[in-house]
């Protein structure tokens, strides 16, 4: 028998997309324990540019007259996912995403708004180009919401640049804002920062409890319905990567620095299953002065060049699906780290991204860690970025080329919506021709693993058996992906951590 030092209803590890969880189960008058292995709270989700939840026909969007239907967007998710993840578990995110929002809404301190972001397979079935499956928190003032604004995580610039905090808390950092909004509105949840959860509690082959080092004491909390594991993924810890072959290194990660796979361990020690534990969520990475490549989006011209001095990828693709392209020529050889984005002095010497996530520093910093390369012609630059001259001559001499004609016969770049989505619908295509010329060096990052412990439609955490382990449920990047080896859309990632951390609670509250 277990010593319990503290007794609650619900124990919530993790407080990024698990909040949810916390905020359901204290709704329906649970207690509830948040304990927070860092710093902040927030998680990898805070980290998020958008913050959004891919959410067909939910209540925003049928406001907004939005025409999809849950069947059109169940054929789009599984023609994509395919046989990867369990078919009940693809159509319970998909059909009941749009009951959490339903459920937030109805308190005044959850406020979403719809954004369009095409699905990231814009030729499967049924998938939405318009990308009205997607919506996000609306901003929310930091004083709205006191004194937590600064337990929140983020923004990056603030914790890799030192930049001063906003006033305002966007994207991921909305959502989690919001949820501690709600959560300081009911009495019946505390919250508690570096709290590790560091073992879970077994007996008679149920989940009974965690040890949670809080503090760096040691502290045995029982939990009467059950136990969220929802902490995050193991990209931060290089020995899980290595153990479950997750290419690239803990430094390049999006994830913050917290994400060490405790919870992971603590579920297999207590018999679960595990599932896609080689995979995350992909992205080209950005490599900073500080030596760290941080995922990039929103390139409006260059192409990528590999030490051939040939492109090799579509780089309009979306970033889950060219960083896994680029991850494949890096396994076989064709490609190597750093890979350089070439690219014009038509928009200056600043790479043409306009979405770094982490905020790019002074040019002369990258100039000075020989990471940005400039040369009055493209021989130059080939000698600068150590490529064979002629080659990328003859590279750039075809993309303009196909600029020119607004169709890439090479890599199909501009052929989907997505490709498109940052150039207004137009060909993504940017000539380059102005010099001088410029190369960036780009490395490969991830926004946090996505394999995790095995569950059911309730996010009840299964044994090797496929049976229900009693009393343990996870969710978010603890929980194997339900998107399998794929990444469906904009807001999947937190809108399924969301969704299944909603279930966990809400399946206790039944018992």
């Amino acid at each position: 028998m277990t010593d319990w030092n503290e007794e609650v209803d619900v124990l919530v590890a993790g407080s990024g997309g698990g909040l949810a969880g916390a905020y359901t189960a204290a709704r329906e008058g649970l207690t509830v324990a948040v304990v927070e292995a860092t710093e902040k709270f927030g998680g990898t989700t805070s980290y998020s540019g958008g913050g959004g939840v891919w959410f067909p026909v939910n209540p925003v969007l049928r406001r907004a007259g939005v025409d999809d239907t849950i069947e059109d967007a169940l054929t789009y998710f599984r023609a994509v996912v395919g046989d990867r993840t369990p078919a009940d578990l693809q159509e319970t995110y998909v059909r009941r995403g749009s009951d959490v929002i339903e459920y937030l809404e109805q308190d005044e301190a959850f406020k979403f708004q719809a954004f369009p972001w095409p699905d990231y397979f814009g030729r499967a079935p049924k998938a939405r180009l318009d990308g009205n499956r997607h919506i996000i928190p609306a901003p929310l003032a930091a004083k709205k919401l006191g004194e937590l604004s600064a337990s929140v995580r983020g923004p990056l610039g603030v914790d890799r640049n030192g930049e001063p905090q906003p006033d305002y808390l966007i994207g991921g950092r909305a959502l989690i804002g919001r949820f501690l909004l709600g959560l300081s509105k009911l009495p019946n949840a505390s919250l508690y920062l570096n709290s590790p959860l560091v073992e879970l509690v077994v007996e008679d082959g149920a989940v009974t409890g965690a040890i949670v080092e809080r503090d760096g004491q040691r502290v045995a909390i029982r939990a009467r319905r059950g136990v969220l594991l929802a902490a995050g993924g193991f990209e931060g810890n290089d020995e899980l990567r290595t153990r479950y072959g997750v290419p690239g290194v803990a430094r390049d990660t999006m994830g913050p620095w917290g994400n060490q796979g405790k919870a992971h361990e603590a579920g297999i020690a207590a018999g679960a299953d595990t599932d896609l534990m080689d995979q995350a969520w992909w992205s080209p990475g950005l490599v900073h002065p500080d030596g760290r490549a941080a995922f990039a989006l929103w390139f409006t011209g260059g192409i990528f060049v590999n030490q051939a001095g040939e492109r090799f990828v579509n780089e309009s693709a979306p970033y889950d699906r060219l960083g896994r392209d680029i991850i494949e020529h890096l396994e076989d050889g064709s490609a190597t780290l750093p890979f350089w984005m070439v690219y014009d002095d038509s928009e200056g010497a600043v790479p043409p991204i306009k979405a770094s996530n982490v905020p790019m520093v002074e040019t002369e910093k990258y100039v000075a860690a020989g990471l940005w390369k400039t040369a009055d012609t493209l021989e130059g630059l080939a000698a600068e970025i150590g490529v064979p001259a002629a080659a990328l001559v003859a590279t750039v001499a075809r993309f303009n080329e196909f600029a020119a004609t607004g169709e890439d016969d090479d890599f199909g770049r501009g052929d989907e919506a997505y490709d498109r989505a940052f150039s207004n619908g137009e060909s993504p295509l940017a000539p380059i021709v102005t010099g001088p010329f410029h190369a960036a060096a780009f490395g490969i990052s991830d926004l946090g693993t996505k394999g995790g412990l095995r569950t059911d439609t309730a996010a009840r955490v299964l044994d090797e058996a496929g049976e229900v382990i009693p009393g343990l449920y996870a969710a978010g990047n603890t929980m194997a992906a339900v998107s399998g080896t794929v990444y469906p859309g904009g807001g999947n990632p937190i809108g399924a951590s969301v969704l299944f951390s909603h279930l966990a609670a809400l399946d206790m509250s039944a018992k």
